[in-house]
């Protein structure tokens, strides 16, 4: 039986964005998979348009070598996602609410600290004997630049 939305979605989840393993991220695509952030301008350090799961592999590994953006990361149990099937049914969607947390003083941008942030994006997936065939990441570039 082949894998649920669901369990590809986590599976994409848990290589990319929990672990940040580019070898296991590129595992979830096709060989030829494409992974598109279409949003993102060119020359951004997080990469537009990649083709193929060795270019997803390489790529993904140098982002990810990169230092986290103000050492924050997601905070798992404040966000959420929600998952939308379609009349295709190698084509889903997810609606995802990312939080990162702040240091807890809720101040923001006056220097006394920092606020939690929510980011909300939308990914579609469009999938291939269980893997990822075409990702299309939407989200605001200036998140991870």
């Amino acid at each position: 039986m082949p894998p649920t939305p669901q369990q590809i979605f986590e599976g994409y989840l848990h290589a990319g964005t929990v672990s940040r393993d580019a070898d296991a991220l590129a595992e979830t695509f096709t060989e030829d998979g494409v992974f598109e952030a279409p949003l993102m301008p060119d020359g951004a350090a997080f990469p537009r348009r990649l083709a193929g799961r060795e270019e997803i592999r390489t790529a993904m590994a140098a982002y990810y070598a990169r230092p986290v953006e103000g050492g924050r990361a997601p905070n798992f149990e404040k966000s959420g996602y929600v998952l939308h099937t379609t009349s295709d049914p190698d084509v889903f969607i997810a609606e995802i609410d990312t939080v990162f947390d702040g240091d807890g003083d809720g101040e923001g941008a006056d220097g006394e600290g920092t606020a939690d942030r929510a980011v909300s994006l939308v990914q579609i997936f469009r999938v291939r004997d269980g893997k990822i065939a075409r990702l299309r990441d939407y989200f605001a570039p200036a998140l991870v630049d």
